[in-house]
């Protein structure tokens, strides 16, 4: 029974070290404030009332004066400045990556679609052309109606057949631009 006793009590004394880790400081309108991250860099230091390790105010640097920067910082301060956007541009390499290869699939799904649209073109105004030379080599055309009976084409409808023909020529045949 004694062990339950000792063990609670050394549980609770860990629970209050875990609290005693807390920083405590006073906003700007004056009312405690708790939390277990260092107040902003706005709070000044006589407003940190408590900090981890019981000291006042002592483990956040103090701001320097623009002016009292020795040569080392001064020195110091443009090699930082230039490392910085080699570490973190705020960007996501990985997102960069992903949106690039997204771009790169859709792009290469647009030519595909433009040499799939090209290819169509080229197939018509084959087609178009031979059924032009057909209607104009002056021999009969036959042709099967919708009853199955088969006939020949008429005056009319060839020259019907070579205007439509002559269209596909002059949209298909000319510059292809998808």
């Amino acid at each position: 029974m004694k062990l339950h006793k000792i063990l609670l009590v050394t549980i609770a004394c860990t629970w209050a070290l875990a609290a005693s880790a807390q920083w405590q400081w006073l906003d700007k309108d004056g009312r405690k404030v708790f939390s277990d991250q260092p107040p902003p860099i706005e709070v000044p230091q006589k407003n940190i009332l408590r900090q981890p390790g019981g000291s006042k105010g002592q483990s956040r640097p103090a701001p320097q004066a623009a002016g009292t920067a020795d040569a080392a910082s001064a020195a110091a301060a443009p090699a930082s400045a230039a490392s910085a956007p080699a570490l973190g541009s705020g960007k996501d390499k990985k997102l960069e990556e992903a949106k690039a290869k997204a771009d790169a699939e859709e792009a290469a799904k647009k030519k595909a679609d433009a040499d799939r649209t090209a290819k169509a073109r080229e197939d018509n105004c084959a087609r178009a052309r031979r059924a032009r030379d057909t209607l104009t080599s002056g021999g009969l055309i036959g042709h099967v109606n919708a009853q199955g009976e088969r006939g020949f084409m008429d005056d009319a409808t060839r020259e019907a057949e070579l205007k439509r023909a002559d269209g596909v020529i002059a949209s298909d045949c000319g510059k292809s631009v998808p």
